[in-house]
């Protein structure tokens, strides 16, 4: 009878085999996912593997695969900002559960400064992960660079900048449109002096959310738009700045709901009514910030973590060869929610 367990008492693709009554190779060929199997015995494998709770090497199984079974999420934003703004809570909660489901593991990354990308570039370059997802990239980023030459099959949350590797896939929302509803809704309320609290203009999604907001105001003053850095206190820093400086002001389009939930308390500490002053949107739809703004936040909605799901998933199809880098990214639709801020 062949052995049935290593000298740990883990049971082996032997054990599996005997207790199936199959050969060892098609256990193998079950376990890793293999194709030409009939199904009544891929059903019997598995019920085996249940019963005797076989868990594979995965040394070995990447051998036969030749994945690791691990992905890389790259944050291009210092630790601080990872753990205090909810959507890269959102983003990698989808990332982390797509992952799940393809039963593999997230290795989370981070970029404090430019001095971490010689570790990011070192440990891709060590084989250590079958791809990575890298996202809130900048305009400036050595990050698309280090993953070309790399080698690493990647995919990009956001429109990479103009100059970063064509080849490599994203997943971004429409930010231009959104921005265009957002800011059509204030117009169509009959508000005249409109502004727009920035995002960072070295990330795309701020840039395109102000070419939408230029789209329906396109002879927009340019005092009304004020910048800011997808932060709360950004926010509220603009919207102080910009009553100095326009107290007509009577509404504000802002890049996030982070920055419209500090601009709304600017307001609050000032007196101004809202929407009777000053009618306020934000973009995210964040629930975690959403639910305490005061009044309840209109927003722009894009599906945050269902885009980190579809970064899995497309990363996936690059795998597997399925997908074509240079046409598989992927612009997903945003809506307006309208609540009682505008």
């Amino acid at each position: 009878m062949p052995e049935q367990t290593t000298g740990s008492s883990r049971p082996t693709l032997e054990a599996v085999a005997a207790r199936a009554g199959v050969s060892r190779a098609t256990v193998s060929r079950v376990v890793n996912g293999g194709a030409g199997v009939r199904q009544a015995l891929v059903d019997k494998v598995r019920d085996a593997v249940e019963e005797l709770g076989y868990v594979p090497n995965h040394a070995a199984r990447s051998l036969v695969t030749r994945r690791h079974g691990a992905v890389a999420v790259i944050i291009a934003e210092p630790e601080f900002r990872i753990f205090s703004d909810p959507f890269f809570e959102q983003q990698v909660r989808g990332i982390s559960r797509e992952l799940t489901a393809h039963d593999a593991q997230l290795v989370l990354l981070w970029v404090e400064g430019p001095g971490d990308h010689g570790r990011i570039a070192r440990y891709l370059d060590g084989g250590h992960v079958d791809g990575a997802l890298a996202f809130s990239l900048h305009s400036d980023d050595r990050l698309p660079a280090l993953i070309a030459r790399s080698r690493v099959p990647a995919v990009f949350g956001g429109r990479p900048a103009v100059g970063s590797n064509p080849a490599v896939p994203y997943v971004d929302c429409d930010n231009r449109g959104g921005a265009r509803e957002a800011v059509r809704h204030l117009v169509d309320l009959g508000r005249h002096a409109i502004a727009h609290l920035a995002g960072p203009r070295d990330q795309t999604s701020a840039l395109d959310r102000i070419a939408g907001y230029h789209d329906v105001l396109v002879d927009a003053d340019p005092e009304l738009l004020c910048q800011g850095d997808f932060t709360r206190e950004s926010g509220a820093r603009a919207m102080a700045g910009l009553l100095d400086r326009r107290p007509d002001v009577d509404a504000v389009f802002a890049a996030n709901d982070l920055m419209a939930a500090g601009a709304l308390q600017v307001l609050r500490q000032r007196g101004i009514r809202v929407p009777e002053d000053i009618a306020v949107v934000g973009f995210d739809d964040m629930d975690s910030v959403v639910r305490d703004t005061d009044p309840a936040l209109t927003t722009v909605r894009q599906d945050i973590e269902g885009m980190g799901r579809l970064m899995v998933r497309l990363l996936m199809r690059v795998l597997d060869g399925a997908a074509d880098a240079a046409s598989a990214s992927v612009i997903t639709s945003t809506s307006l929610v309208r609540r009682a801020s505008a």
